[in-house]
């Protein structure tokens, strides 16, 4: 099994899980929170293989500035595909989405509007710690 049927397999009642050979760490939180926390942490990344519920421009310029390698999406948006593409992270998705909305339904996700103008991971990461703290 490869670390991205790994990470697929394991995902199940977790938002997001992340293997590489054979080593898996999952999360339960929503949104990029994850992804924030595990390179907060310091923990490298680099190699490892994601399965993820939703995949945003957001979440696929944490994952190229962490060095993933390879994304299964539950649903991607298409500037989070165009992410994955430009950085070389090989993807495989269910459903591809115009764009991410927020979790009341209102309007587009925050986390996609920080990072609208950027195709920069650097910069990225930056605008989405500054609009969390925001929230």
């Amino acid at each position: 099994m490869t670390d991205l049927q790994t990470a697929k397999f394991n995902l199940a009642g977790h938002t997001v899980c992340l293997c590489k050979n054979g080593a898996c760490i999952s999360s339960d939180k929503r949104g990029i929170a994850p992804m924030m926390d595990f390179m907060a942490s310091g923990l490298n990344l680099a190699g490892y293989s994601v399965a993820d519920i939703v995949v945003g421009k957001a979440a696929a310029l944490l994952f190229a500035k962490s060095g993933i390698k390879s994304v299964y999406a539950k649903t991607l948006s298409r500037s989070g595909k165009k992410i994955l593409e430009l950085y070389g992270i090989k993807y495989e998705y269910e459903t591809l989405t115009e764009r991410i909305i927020n979790r009341s339904g209102t309007d587009i996700c925050p986390m996609e509007k920080a990072v609208s103008a950027t195709n920069d991971p650097l910069e990225a990461y930056d605008l989405l710690k500054k609009a969390i703290k925001s929230l």
